[in-house]
């Protein structure tokens, strides 16, 4: 990583630092500064109990590139929304705090970004083993190539027993898109409802290059008991109905109304009354 006064994209990552990711975060970190051909922020938003900020290693917090925004209470969700007030960058990605990105996962989407002028690009997820160091692309429902608002949602059928048609972290997306859309207020599964949102509101493009590496590893919530509970499905429905609302909505004919605008009077020795 090369710093720059205006960073080209900007990283978020939600941790809630406990003690056995501590380990992948430094390898995140170094995939970070081993990106090419692009400028970037990191931004570290802990959160959770146990999340001190004191216990992310030196090596990390003393780079210029990287802001460390606490919130101690909230969960993910919030803190992916609040870090967003820290952006300077144009573009913004999320990265979980065990994963990891290949080298030109940010150049790649970013050029094909300013390219095309779409507001998000999206690129293929694989299960990485750090143990043997295998990679297995994982593919999802959708398929490479463009796609205008809201048709991501059609390859999601049903929200319970089909798994999502992206991955939240494949995404690029224009960093005021990700701020329009937002991750909710959910206990899990904020991830499903930003997808759907920002897939919703502008068109965007799927390439066939994989630009995350998602550890496989026995720590993974997603592997936990818990994982596909009730809160899961109830966050996979919300996703889901906002993600065909917003589709809805566009498919309606605008309203039009009086082309004349609405202005105060001027003040020709009277007032206006604008009491309730």
């Amino acid at each position: 990583m090369r710093h720059h006064d205006q960073p080209s994209v900007a990283v978020i990552t939600p941790t809630g630092l406990d003690s056995s990711r501590l380990p992948f975060l430094e390898e995140l970190y170094e995939s970070l500064r081993a990106q090419e051909g692009i400028s970037l922020e990191w931004i570290i938003a802990p959160n959770g109990p146990k999340a001190d900020p004191d216990l992310i290693p030196r090596g990390i917090t003393k780079d210029r590139r990287v802001t460390v925004v606490a919130r101690p209470g909230p969960g993910p969700a919030p803190a992916r929304n609040t870090a967003l007030n820290y952006v300077s960058a144009p573009r913004v990605a999320f990265v979980d705090d065990d994963d990891r990105i290949p080298p030109f996962s940010l150049a790649i989407r970013n050029e094909h970004a300013i390219t095309t002028g779409l507001r998000w690009v999206a690129g293929r997820s694989a299960d990485w083993d750090p143990v043997s160091g295998s990679l297995t692309t994982w593919m999802c429902p959708t398929p490479v190539g463009r796609h205008a608002p809201g048709d991501v949602w059609t390859h999601w059928p049903d929200p319970e027993a089909s798994k999502p048609p992206l991955g939240h972290c494949m995404l690029l997306t224009d960093t005021r898109l990700a701020q329009a859309v937002g991750h909710g207020g959910l206990h899990k599964g904020e991830d499903y409802a930003f997808l759907m949102g920002v897939c919703a509101r502008a068109a965007g493009e799927l390439l066939g290059d994989v630009v995350y590496h998602r550890r496989v590893h026995e720590g993974q919530w997603t592997a936990e008991d818990t994982y596909r509970d009730q809160v899961e499905f109830d966050a996979r429905q919300h996703a889901w109905l906002k993600g065909w609302a917003e589709r809805e909505l566009q498919a309606e004919v605008p309203f039009v109304g009086s082309a004349t605008p609405w202005t105060l009077p001027r003040d020709h020795g009277h007032g206006l009354d604008i009491s309730a």
